[in-house]
């Protein structure tokens, strides 16, 4: 379980603390336990979800009895919340897979085990048994420190980025005056973040660089802080880039068409590597940049790798 389920329990009353004999219910998850004492946690049964399936189409990319792994296309929630009550991936997913997608407990994310941001496209992996569940939530938890973890990711960015090859190791933490976005932050409550980039081709005389991405982290929109944080934001993205728009004069008409075309950050997972929940065998999936993206590349020069 993550810390923040086990917080909540806690917080809902579901935790006991036997102490001499004595036993008190815990509603603070910071309360101090002491030698001897014994804890007993209830796991309250799964909430209904409520969460109706929806026929919608799935590029799948491997399917077996544990997992099943898909290449997302921009503008696809991943999970419903407010604002995006349905036609989410987990809407998709529960057509797809009836009765088989794995549940956790309480929550309306059934089967989901990492996230990508709405506009960001690419490979995903979602479980389908409570035991890939639980391994695959333990492999993103380690984020790729034990080697069963790859996540490589596709950008275009503003910019040259020196040196060619580095980190932005950087903590992350929502922004103070905007809900909507998280921010690189000296606060103690700031996650532990960590971006591994390599510059891949510069374009446009300097004004525009395509860059991998490695995450040693999973922080909610963690390449687009960190790559505006450096002064290098993704292109088009209207919540951590909008002060560029003016470099967008550096580019070509047939450019600048391409870019106004992907109404999107230009962000792509393209591929994912694990350790199979059941097997143990290694898995790796690609999946090359979407149409929109690969149209902005076609008018920057982009060599296509065969």
């Amino acid at each position: 379980m993550s810390r923040v389920r086990l917080q909540d329990l806690i917080k809902n009353e579901h935790c006991q603390v036997l102490r001499q004999g004595r036993s008190r219910t815990v509603k603070d998850p910071s309360w101090r336990v002491k030698l001897e004492d014994e804890v007993r946690l209830k796991l309250p049964p799964p909430v209904d979800t409520r969460v109706l399936g929806q026929t919608i189409e799935l590029n799948i990319l491997y399917e077996d009895d544990s997992l099943i792994v898909l290449n997302k296309a921009a503008g696809m929630v991943v999970h419903p919340a407010p604002g995006s009550p349905d036609k989410t991936l987990v809407n998709a997913l529960i057509a797809h897979c009836g009765d088989t997608l794995s549940g956790i407990g309480g929550e309306k994310r059934p089967g989901i085990v990492h996230r990508l941001d709405k506009d960001t496209s690419g490979v995903m992996v979602a479980a389908k048994t409570d035991k890939a569940h639980h391994s695959l939530s333990d492999q993103f938890a380690s984020h790729g420190r034990d080697g069963r973890l790859k996540r490589l990711y596709q950008a275009f960015v503003w910019g040259t980025i020196l040196p060619a090859k580095g980190s932005v190791d950087a903590p992350i933490f929502r922004a103070p005056h905007n809900r909507k976005k998280m921010a690189v932050s000296k606060s103690e409550r700031a996650r532990h973040a960590v971006t591994h980039y390599r510059h891949m081709g510069a374009f446009v005389e300097g004004h525009v660089s395509h860059i991998q991405c490695e995450l040693e982290t999973g922080r909610t929109h963690q390449i687009r802080v960190h790559m505006a944080h450096i002064g290098h934001p993704v292109l088009s993205d209207a919540l951590y880039g909008s002060g560029m728009k003016s470099r967008a004069k550096h580019l070509t008409d047939t450019q600048r068409t391409a870019l106004d075309a992907l109404q999107r950050q230009a962000l792509h997972a393209s591929a994912l590597g694990f350790e199979h929940p059941e097997s143990g065998e290694p898995m790796y999936f690609e999946a090359d940049m979407p149409a929109d993206m690969l149209a902005f590349a076609d008018a920057l020069g982009v060599t296509r790798e065969k």
